[in-house]
């Protein structure tokens, strides 16, 4: 008699069911990109087991790979697996209405000033990303990193990653990690693939090549539409649609190009990007949702809801064609003996590099003192050892954070 799926839930989901648990991450997902990769893990590969630990480090060193907002992408990816392309949807939604709602409304005016969240709470959330990030790392380490060689070349990602910032070094980083892998594991030394139940539904070869396909042409149709017909909602689609697919490490990374399309060109005044910026900071989900204030605040025609819908749609738009195109192929790949020999190189890369995160920018940003340590220490014991679900111990830090100011 086989023995049971290792899985404690059904299969498939509905895409109601996928909406209601990335809805409740959006509420609660604070700390960026990183953060976001630690609060999938904890949801989906500890407590829910939707996917074993390899193959989610599969989907963030995929996602590693593709230009837009990595931890969004993941989302779609799981969203993809469990419940099909309502999934996708359903799942980048959930993780993204809560922060793009918020956004929408400073962008409109609604809500105003950019003291609307304290210095002292946001610096609690901070440091409430410190212990998120270190728990991720520790967790992927210890089922990715197993034996002396995998631990090297996790400790030479980071190294490369601290030494070299930026895109280049993150690429670089993984490339030189698969070369590795393949010259260490390539002949048959990489750990077998485990038995996979919930393979990806609904995504062909041949859809994916479709999705390839159309990913490119937007990136090459839509400027010569905004200058042959510059109307202001196109003219919004093209830069935003750019901004998604042209730049690698998602967050932050995309903030120059978005300042040089909408400050440079006059759509949003420089304070009010700053204003904005400092805002979204504050806010759970994914820092893409910028989009939505700027959207929402432009002044070139198509400001409003209208434009905040129109900036989100084309900013995501790249992450979802490239993730959901490139999926086909990547589960092919994981499952032959030289790719899997790579992309135990990569995991072992992809956990160097989150340890290289942890320190920049998301331990330097947050821990300036003794009582910054001993707050993140203490999140991090709530979380590893006390159990704590994180969208109890996120709120708390904040609430510290004004003492630690003092």
């Amino acid at each position: 008699m086989p023995p049971p799926p290792s899985n404690p839930e059904t299969r498939h989901a509905s895409a109601w069911a996928v909406f209601a648990i990335f809805l409740r991450l959006g509420l609660t997902s604070f700390g960026g990109p990183v953060a976001h990769l630690g609060y999938f893990r904890q949801e989906f590969v500890a407590r829910r087991r939707w996917l074993p630990e390899d193959a989610y480090a599969d989907l963030v060193a995929l996602c590693q790979f593709l230009p837009g907002p990595a931890s969004s992408q993941v989302g779609m990816a799981l969203g993809l697996r469990r419940a099909g392309w309502g999934g996708a949807l359903a799942a980048w939604l959930g993780f993204t209405l809560p922060s793009a709602l918020a956004m929408a409304l400073l962008g409109l005016g609604l809500v105003a000033g950019q003291g609307l969240v304290p210095a002292g709470v946001l610096h609690g959330l901070k440091v409430a990303a410190v212990a998120v990030v270190a728990q991720a790392v520790w967790g992927m380490a210890r089922g990715l990193c197993r034996g002396p060689a995998r631990l090297l070349l996790m400790a030479l990602a980071c190294a490369l990653a601290l030494l070299w910032p930026g895109v280049a070094g993150q690429v670089g980083a993984m490339l030189l990690a698969a070369l590795a892998g393949l010259a260490l594991w390539g002949r048959g030394g990489a750990a077998p693939v485990p038995p996979v139940h919930d393979e990806p539904v609904g995504v062909r070869a041949r859809t994916g090549a479709l999705l390839l396909a159309a990913f490119a042409a937007l990136l090459v149709l839509l400027p010569l539409a905004a200058r042959a017909w510059p109307q202001p909602a196109l003219l919004l689609a093209d830069a935003f649609y750019r901004a998604g697919a042209l730049v690698f490490g998602g967050g932050h990374v995309v903030l120059p190009l978005l300042q040089a399309e909408v400050v440079a060109t006059g759509w949003v005044a420089a304070d009010e990007f700053l204003a904005g910026y400092g805002l979204a900071q504050a806010v759970p989900g994914p820092l893409f949702s910028f989009a939505a204030f700027l959207g929402a605040a432009a002044r070139n025609g198509a400001g409003g809801w209208p434009g905040a819908l129109v900036c989100l749609a084309a900013i995501f738009l790249p992450a979802f064609l490239l993730v959901a195109g490139a999926l086909p192929f990547w589960e092919r790949l994981r499952h032959d003996v030289r790719a899997r020999a790579a992309m135990s190189g990569v995991n072992a890369a992809v956990v160097g590099l989150l340890l290289a995160a942890l320190y920049r920018p998301v331990w330097t940003s947050a821990i300036h003192a003794p009582a910054d340590l001993a707050l993140a220490l203490a999140a991090l014991a709530a979380l590893a050892w006390g159990r704590v679900p994180p969208w109890l111990v996120v709120p708390l830090c904040g609430a510290a954070g004004p003492w630690l100011l003092r």
